[in-house]
């Protein structure tokens, strides 16, 4: 029949914080397994215990951590098919140990009862270093797996396992994504123990302290200064939250809906702009500009009870994932052409049910091009389209005609020109959809060529002491080519 696995905590420090129920445990016991041997405690038990094993060779054998927990919890399972087993580990056994939470959760597949007694954590001799409260707000968190993503600045933050240089190393260029490379972090080494060291350093000196152990933690203390959470989206949000408060802004208090729509068209505009000057700096700021008017937006829809930033972000996540089974689920895919088949038939799928037509789904606000450019889209993928561009090309020609025989009648209307003047651009429009050019874009580097060409006359004239009302359209155009031979060479 197999034994029973029964785990202690040998405390963060000398015998004197060790509990006497496991001091108990631990002196009776004829042999004991020891995940590892670096322990303050271990050359004291080694007085009392006839025989201890521990697991570090098992350190040696593998590179990465997870294989050391899975193979030391198959060794004691091993162990206890025909014994008792006493297996000690150090600090809390449910603090920072894989090996415990390993062997709770396999204890039934290998029919081996797994008991867990207490211990002295290192955590409490390290509250007690630090004098930190808890109670405060506290984040604990494993340098090996912790992300940038996952520090909540406002808590007290402590960092195990910072046992080596390069794990430090690591520990420091996740911090510096969220904080000033100077910001005064504490470096904890054997808290509890009489070997308890405490230094204060930099962050950009961490990895550069001698002294650090698998005994070693990093406490982060928490960020009082509101100028260092301005990169924080909660932070943001409590902004907008505020303004839209009770004692905020007027304007912002009374903004609806539909009041604001004019500016994230606005603001959208102005991020196109910020793309084509290649200005990242441009792009940066008019980004926040257009997350201001979601935000904006959201807060307004919590305000009426209808919904929150969280409504959102959950929808757009699972959307996301929902629409990329070739990266989130077991779809294989070749190229982007398959991705864009899949992404189709999902969005198709989705919509089923609400869509009467399949151009219902292109938003009527659109700019008329973009609007154009994406029916034309819809039509051609169930066969509505030409599949030869000459075709395109003989429309455009047949609207050109048809729209100078309405030009050059005199009874014409001029809502009729303008139908037929629609017609020509929705025409070149296919064509431009031919050879995958988007209509907005192409539309507006001419206005910013235009734009570049005409201040260039209006320089020129000014530079002559000219008015551009007095200069002939053939000196205008003059100085138009010299721009254009300016860009090209």
């Amino acid at each position: 029949m197999a034994g029973k696995i029964t785990v202690v905590g040998l405390g963060a420090g000398d015998m004197n914080q060790l509990t006497l129920g496991v001091y108990k445990r631990l002196t009776r016991a004829e042999t004991l397994y020891v995940r590892t041997k670096d322990h303050p405690l271990i050359e004291e038990l080694k007085n009392e215990i006839p025989k201890i094993h521990y697991f570090d060779d098992v350190y040696e054998k593998h590179d990465q951590f997870e294989e050391v927990y899975e193979e030391i919890a198959e060794a004691l399972f091993r162990e206890a098919q025909h014994q008792d087993v006493l297996y000690a580990v150090p600090g809390h056994p449910f603090v920072a140990e894989k090996t415990v939470q390993l062997l709770l959760d396999k204890q039934h597949l290998h029919q081996v009862e797994v008991a867990v007694e207490g211990g002295h954590s290192f955590l409490d001799a390290t509250f007690n270093a630090l004098k930190i409260d808890p109670i405060e707000g506290f984040q604990f968190v494993d340098a090996v797996q912790f992300s940038a993503d996952e520090i909540e600045l406002q808590h007290h933050l402590i960092i195990c396992q910072v046992y080596d240089q390069m794990t430090a190393s690591e520990v420091k260029l996740t911090l510096m994504e969220k904080l000033p490379d100077d910001y005064e972090i504490v470096i904890v080494t054997a808290a509890g123990s009489s070997m308890e060291e405490i230094r204060r350093v930099p962050l950009y000196e961490l990895d550069r302290s001698v002294g650090i152990t698998n005994l070693t933690s990093v406490y982060v203390p928490p960020v009082k200064d509101e100028g260092l959470l301005y990169h924080e989206f909660s932070a943001f949000r409590r902004v907008i939250r505020e303004l839209r408060g009770p004692d905020g802004c007027p304007w912002d208090r009374k903004q609806t809906h539909q009041s604001l729509k004019k500016y994230l068209i606005e603001e959208c505009y102005e991020v196109l702009e910020a793309i084509d000057e290649d200005d990242p700096d441009h792009l940066v700021e008019e980004l926040g500009d257009v997350l201001l008017q979601v935000l904006l937006h959201a807060q307004i829809g919590e305000d009426d009870g209808l919904f929150t930033i969280d409504d959102i972000i959950y929808g757009i996540t699972e959307k996301m994932i929902r629409r990329h089974p070739h990266v989130f689920g077991d779809i294989s895919v070749r190229d982007e052409a398959d991705v864009m088949a899949n992404w189709e038939e999902i969005k198709k799928q989705e919509k089923q049910d609400v869509e009467k037509s399949i151009l219902d789904g292109i938003p009527k606000p659109l700019p008329a091009l973009s609007r154009a450019n994406k029916l034309q889209k819809k039509a051609a993928k169930v066969g509505f389209d030409w599949s030869d561009v000459k075709d395109m090309w003989n429309k455009v020609n047949e609207e050109i005609k048809e729209f100078s025989f309405e030009v050059s009648e005199a009874e014409s209307h001029g809502e009729k020109i303008k139908e037929e003047f629609g017609d020509l651009l929705f025409a070149l429009v296919n064509i431009g959809r031919y050879y995958k050019i988007e209509p907005e874009e192409a539309l507006a580097m001419t206005n910013s060529k235009f734009y570049r060409r005409f201040t260039y006359i209006e320089q020129s004239a000014k530079r002559s002491d000219k008015d551009l009302e007095s200069m002939t359209l053939e000196e205008m155009d003059e100085l138009w080519n010299k721009a254009k031979d300016m860009e090209r060479g």
